[in-house]
């Protein structure tokens, strides 16, 4: 899988470091932990619940809430636990070069146009972009978090309190590493959304009360009138 590192970002987060993009031998590494390319998932024996692009764990304590639209395209997909969410994103991108530095550059100026600032910060997910937004309920602290892969860019915001500490996103941060992505062999402009769809239960679930509620709406067969002759 793709990353983008450097020297400084190995010695802020040193289990990403046991990750390197090669071992002693010149043999590629493998990541320690996701997000994962479908092809390249370890077998975890994690439960996902499979959204098309993105098939996302819910580790107990976390639930998992989707936004769509009428045609069952997802528009939002947050994961909340206690008083913090984050919310996923999943891009196309370029095989072999990384967008996450210049997606980071896009939300600086788009955050200080609205009266907010953003810096660059090392964590365990690398670079991030810590971000005071100005809301209509005042100053918010965010965290935005990015993750390169081959033809994909995973993109994480953590508001609430881990949005303000890190130490307070674990179940959120557990969720976000065990992601997988498929992103199939079809053509798209870079960062493009790859499409989401609700699971299949949900949308079978959908069928079945809309079946039922139409049985119920059914109009009634009124008196018969017999003419007699």
């Amino acid at each position: 899988m793709f990353r983008r590192r450097n020297r400084k970002q190995d010695e802020v987060a040193p289990d990403r470091a046991e990750a390197a993009e090669t071992t002693e031998a010149g043999e590629p590494a493998v990541p320690v932990h996701g997000p994962w390319d479908v092809g390249a998932v370890p077998d975890d024996g994690v439960e996902r619940i499979d959204l098309g692009a993105l098939r996302v764990p819910t580790p107990e304590g976390a639930e998992l809430r989707l936004e769509a639209d009428d045609a069952g395209q997802i528009t939002t997909v947050l994961l909340v636990a206690a008083d913090s969410a984050l919310q996923l994103g999943v891009f196309a991108a370029p095989r072999n070069e990384g967008i996450w530095d210049e997606v980071r550059e896009e939300i600086v100026t788009g955050i200080a146009s609205e009266g907010g600032t953003a810096r660059d910060v090392e964590g365990i997910h690398g670079t991030e972009l810590h971000a005071d937004l100005a809301t209509p309920e005042g100053r918010q602290r965010v965290r935005f978090v990015g993750y390169d892969g081959p033809r994909w860019f995973v993109r994480g915001v953590f508001t609430g309190a881990a949005g303000r500490d890190e130490a307070a996103a674990g179940l959120l941060t557990d969720a976000l590493r065990g992601v997988v992505v498929v992103r199939g062999d079809e053509a798209m402009p870079v960062r493009d959304p790859l499409p989401l769809q609700l699971p299949r239960e949900v949308v079978e679930s959908q069928h079945a009360a809309e079946e039922e509620q139409k049985r119920l709406t059914l109009p009634e067969r009124g008196p018969e009138i017999t003419e007699l002759r």
